[in-house]
């Protein structure tokens, strides 16, 4: 699952393009607060910007060339923030 400000949805996409990963959900309007001293993003006067999601399945070999991109694409800057988190997936229908 990749969290990310909306300002990164074009980036986002590309990388997923780039890395091959054809397969994605996507969630816009995504409300939330980072924990590393982020900024709430609710869409409302006080807190105007707002989050994105996308939930991907990837085989496990592409998982650090992901990672690696997501990394890179929050130091470009870090108040912006994109954030990655990694489940195991036992099975799919």
């Amino acid at each position: 699952m990749i969290v990310f400000n909306q300002a990164n949805t074009g980036r986002v996409e590309y990388m997923l393009d780039v890395l091959g990963i054809k397969g994605f959900t996507f969630f816009e309007q995504v409300q939330g607060r980072g924990t590393n001293g982020g900024e709430p993003r609710r869409g409302t006067h006080a807190w105007p910007e707002m989050n994105s999601c996308v939930i991907t399945v990837v085989e496990e070999e592409q998982l650090p060339a992901l990672l690696e991109s997501i990394k890179k694409l929050d130091l470009r800057n870090e108040e912006v923030g994109v954030r990655a988190f990694v489940w195991d997936i036992v099975a799919t229908v």
